[in-house]
């Protein structure tokens, strides 16, 4: 193999190594349905969003979830876009403590009817799933776009439309 076959080859290998993959408990294939538009009972769904709040119970934990459209690999966007809520339970102990509001959750299970909530004075339902796996996301790191250029130029390696900031003497390195 030649040096440069040789250095395509590693290079498309680590660009795949990469690519977004969903987690394997989370993983298949689901309809477009939504929690304003949930469907019949006993349909499978994979809603995400960040937690409003976990409450636990003598038999199972349930967490109320504000669901956002989700990325390619079933991860909520960052987004104010919201899908309405739900309520995801599973059987046994969740600790509020690691499942806190505003931390992200993809979950996977069966809608199993309703569960009438309460916000501020006024009263609505959610649908109930069934929680077959819950994936919990690790915390966002903010980004900073300054730390990928010094000069702060914008995301252009040139001067040119966005560029903001002193012009480096050299800035056509």
């Amino acid at each position: 193999m030649t040096p440069i076959r040789r250095l395509v080859a590693i290079t498309l290998g680590l660009a795949l190594a990469g690519c977004a993959s969903i987690p394997a408990p989370i993983g298949g294939s689901f309809g477009a349905r939504t929690p304003a538009d949930p469907g019949p009972d006993g349909e499978r769904v994979r809603w995400g969003g960040p937690i409003v709040a976990t409450e636990p119970g003598a038999t199972e934990t349930c967490l109320e979830v504000l669901a956002r459209p989700l990325g390619p690999n079933a991860r909520p966007n960052d987004t104010d876009r919201a899908l309405g809520r739900f309520l995801a339970c599973r059987g046994g102990f969740i600790d509020p403590a690691v499942f806190a509001a505003g931390r992200e959750v993809t979950v996977v299970g069966r809608v199993v009817g309703r569960a009438p909530r309460t916000l501020g004075g006024f009263s609505y339902d959610v649908p109930r799933v069934e929680a077959e796996a819950i994936h919990l996301w690790p915390r966002r790191v903010p980004f900073d776009p300054r730390c990928v250029d010094p000069w702060h130029r914008g995301p252009w390696p040139w001067p040119g439309p966005g560029w903001w900031g002193p012009r480096h003497p050299y800035w056509w390195w």
